[in-house]
């Protein structure tokens, strides 16, 4: 039997000092480290050639130094982490044959099995796009807004993407919301790769108008024809940072094992 090689990708992380709900959320310490320093890590952890973070924030450099983390520091213009992504890929000279994956930087749980399962996707899908999806454990996730939805067809390729309950069980919903029927509910996981030459057209593409009445990204590529590649991640993927709570919940599992 011949060993096959692993795949060569990349990571590049988005991280920005501002954030409303917690500032200075890239530095906030997670067991005594920044929380950018630990989501570096899980990218090195999942077999990357390259690891960059892209920022607009020296605080943010300062704290990789020790790690070593190649760090490109982009405009502070950027509407999305795409955005960034794209400029980050021009300055490092990558090949639109590049396969770069977008971890975001409030990922400090992000497994290293299933950054590399979305990689996977890709390349046997041969799709522009490859993303994660994990089941829904329950009523209020499913019909949480925050939580993104997303149907799929037979050979993986995403359908749609909604805050809203998807795909709707007609009979199940009209009687009540609070026991979930066994279906196939999946929450949609932000981690994206691309071929770095999508990624440049899709930064270049305006938003669609499904993107702007949902607030998703993801969906100016749907609406445009492209197909997005959804693996289910091998691994459960926990939840990433956004509030206090969150960075305490973090904080535990860590110190917990």
């Amino acid at each position: 039997m011949t060993d096959t090689a692993p795949p060569d990708f990349v990571v590049a992380i988005p991280a920005r000092y501002a954030s409303t709900r917690l500032p200075g959320k890239p530095l906030r310490l997670i067991a005594g480290e920044p929380m950018i320093v630990h989501v570096a890590r899980r990218a090195r952890e999942a077999g990357a050639r390259e690891v960059v973070v892209a920022t607009d924030d020296a605080r943010i450099a300062d704290a990789l130094a020790p790690l070593g983390v190649t760090v490109c520091m982009t405009s502070s213009d950027h509407a999305s982490g795409t955005d960034r992504l794209a400029e980050t890929a021009a300055q490092r000279g990558w090949s639109d044959d590049t396969l770069v994956v977008n971890l975001q930087g409030d990922e400090p749980l992000a497994p290293p099995a299933a950054i590399r399962a979305a990689v996977d996707a890709l390349i046997a899908s041969g799709a522009p796009i490859a993303t994660l999806a994990q089941p829904i454990s329950g009523t209020d996730e499913l019909f949480d807004p925050n939580c993104v939805k997303l149907v799929r067809d037979a050979q993986g390729i995403a359908l749609y993407f909604s805050r809203a309950p998807i795909p709707w069980h007609r009979d199940a919903f009209a009687r009540d919301r609070v026991t979930l029927p066994a279906g196939p509910w999946l929450r949609h996981i932000g981690l994206y790769v691309y071929r770095v030459g999508a990624l440049r057209e899709f930064a270049r593409m305006p938003p669609g108008a499904l993107e702007q009445v949902e607030a998703l990204e993801q969906l100016r590529a749907l609406e445009a024809g492209w197909r997005i590649a959804v693996a289910l991640s091998p691994v459960p993927f926990p939840a990433g940072v956004d509030t206090e709570e969150d960075l305490a919940r973090v904080e535990r599992v860590m110190r917990d094992g």
